[in-house]
């Protein structure tokens, strides 16, 4: 079957929520210890309707199943500030049955081309610490890391900030 690549709907959410549910679980295992996973996962594992529906957030599917998604925004993640010409890789996901096919690859590589296109000059990534590597090999470099506070009690998540020039 052939692999298709959109944008995604609201029709998509619940199908975002499922990868991200059976796939973060398996991917982030070997990087952060389970005390961490336990009370983290619950929280990063759900889709944002908001950012799916937002119009710069990807899904690659076969046959019908996501198996892949992503995208970018403007504005910071949480709300946060929107800088002239730099945009925001948002929880981006494959799944963790198909990793190493090139699926994540082809997704950022169409991200990162829409965001040029739309006047930024600079992406940047809270990237976890299993998926540093893959952001390295598309072209990010890793700047800092970072704690980012999770959830309502803003519990702290191990990142990496990473920046790509476009």
């Amino acid at each position: 079957m052939a692999l298709i690549r959109r944008v995604a709907t609201a029709r998509d959410v619940a199908a975002v929520d499922a990868l991200l549910a059976r796939s973060y679980p398996v991917l982030l295992k070997p990087d952060y210890p389970p005390s961490v996973l336990v009370t983290i996962l619950p929280l990063i594992s759900r889709a944002q309707p908001s950012l799916v529906t937002c119009g710069t957030y990807h899904v690659v599917e076969e046959g019908g199943t996501i198996l892949a998604a992503g995208g970018w925004t403007r504005g910071a993640p949480r709300g946060g500030a929107v800088t002239p010409g730099l945009g925001h890789i948002r929880h981006v996901v494959t799944d963790h049955t198909r990793t190493r096919e090139g699926l994540g690859r082809r997704l950022m590589g169409d991200i990162m081309s829409e965001a040029r296109a739309a006047g930024m000059g600079r992406l940047e990534a809270l990237s976890t610490l299993t998926a540093e590597p893959f952001y390295a090999a598309m072209g990010f470099e890793a700047r800092e890391a970072v704690d980012v506070p999770i959830g309502p009690a803003g519990l702290p998540f191990r990142a990496v900030r990473m920046e790509a020039s476009l």
